[in-house]
């Protein structure tokens, strides 16, 4: 069986080039992301889509385009090969018949973040890490517990005082060691700094180390595949650290050079919340880089990133492929989250539900058009949200 045709990593900014054979973070040269990159000429020798269509469903049946070497270090709990839902009844009330939901509710610990923190903790593991660490405002820090469970690594979890219970209960259940700091998402990341310096921790932090990216990225494969080799016209997507957002256009760039696809793209969206969005802000301004937001404040716990390492990378993404920005109130988030309960049977976390209200300012402002085919993406499940609606 092929597993990886993994060749190095490559830094998205500055393009240096490291061996991917030991533990990285960040490129040493620029402090910017590193990209894994794969001999996708072998590859695509065995990933096509005759033998796709024999495999198991799961995000580990591509498995030549990510990282992990070894089978046995490849952590399975059941991610990926999540629905690509048309949902009709809601898309009559959107006034956009092609609708279309990707529900992450059914991963793992209930999120998307399974996909990241499981190939994530899987490579880390290969490698020699021996404990982990995190910066999470809740679902990316349940992820990362689980697969560090699995294999017997011990975690360390910093998230805001304020996140919602449930999350932290989780990462306890979970085995974590649970540190609650008073402040912000960019706060519990300097703890977690603190704490490699003096510990020798691996962080898995978004987009500091190379292999949340990878996990994230097939998203962009499944929509494409379920689709029938089809890509959507939009893809709508709440963005935080935007490592999925980052990781389906990569994606997009690796099915086309495998020949699964041809050059096509779908237009990229990205949502934040009206109470933090230096994403929208700086695309708006047309910069490279978004500055940090000042005051953060937002129901959706995922959304309330008020700095990522990440910004140019999903500028460029939002920019190169005709996309847009757009902020969402909190009160928008929940009256979408119940639309889209009581019409499809799928319980959103706000983040999810701020597509939707995405999708229908988009198409009352003319920049969607009715007929076109959008996929939303239901990033994580309202269960650890309950409070909310009480």
């Amino acid at each position: 069986m092929t597993m990886t045709t993994l060749t190095h990593l490559e830094c998205g900014a500055c393009g240096a080039t490291y061996d991917p054979n030991h533990l990285h973070t960040i490129c040493p040269t620029c402090g910017k992301p590193l990209l894994a990159r794969y001999d996708l000429a072998k590859a695509a020798q065995t990933l096509t889509r005759e033998s796709l269509a024999q495999r198991p469903p799961g995000l580990w049946r591509y498995r030549e385009v990510l990282p992990v070497q070894d089978p046995a270090c490849a952590i399975d709990l059941g991610e990926g090969g999540t629905p690509l839902r048309n949902v009709p009844r809601l898309g009559e009330k959107m006034g956009m018949p092609n609708t279309y939901v990707k529900d992450e509710t059914l991963n793992p610990t209930g999120s998307f973040k399974a996909r990241g923190l499981c190939v994530a903790v899987s490579r880390a593991y290969e490698l020699g890490a021996r404990e982990l660490a995190i910066p999470s405002a809740g679902n990316a820090a349940g992820a990362m517990s689980a697969y560090a469970a699995a294999v017997g690594l011990p975690a360390h979890v910093y998230m805001p005082d304020d996140t919602p219970m449930p999350f932290s209960v989780e990462c306890r259940t979970l085995g974590a060691n649970v540190t609650l700091v008073n402040g912000l998402i960019t706060d519990c990341g300097d703890k977690v700094r603190q704490g490699v310096e003096a510990q020798g921790w691996f962080a898995v932090s978004t987009l500091k180390e190379p292999y949340r990216l990878e996990g994230k990225k097939t998203m962009g494969y499944e929509i494409v595949e379920q689709l029938g080799w089809r890509m959507p016209d939009v893809i709508i997507y709440p963005t935080g650290g935007g490592t999925g957002l980052i990781g389906m256009w990569k994606a997009f760039d690796e099915m086309e050079a495998l020949g699964l696809i041809g050059s096509e793209r779908p237009r990229m969206v990205s949502v934040q919340s009206e109470g933090c969005a230096p994403i929208v802000r700086a695309f708006q301004e047309g910069s490279e880089h978004a500055t940090m937001w000042q005051g953060a404040v937002t129901i959706a716990s995922g959304l309330r990133v008020p700095a990522a390492i990440g910004d140019f990378l999903m500028l460029q993404a939002l920019r190169h492929s005709g996309g847009t920005a757009i902020t969402i109130s909190d009160e928008e988030m929940m009256y979408y989250a119940n639309l889209l309960g009581a019409t499809t049977g799928i319980f959103s976390s706000p983040e999810g539900a701020a597509c939707l209200a995405a999708q229908k300012h988009l198409l009352e402002q003319g920049w969607l058009q009715a007929d076109e085919l959008v996929v939303n993406f239901i990033t994580g499940s309202g269960l650890k949200y309950a409070h909310l609606w009480q």
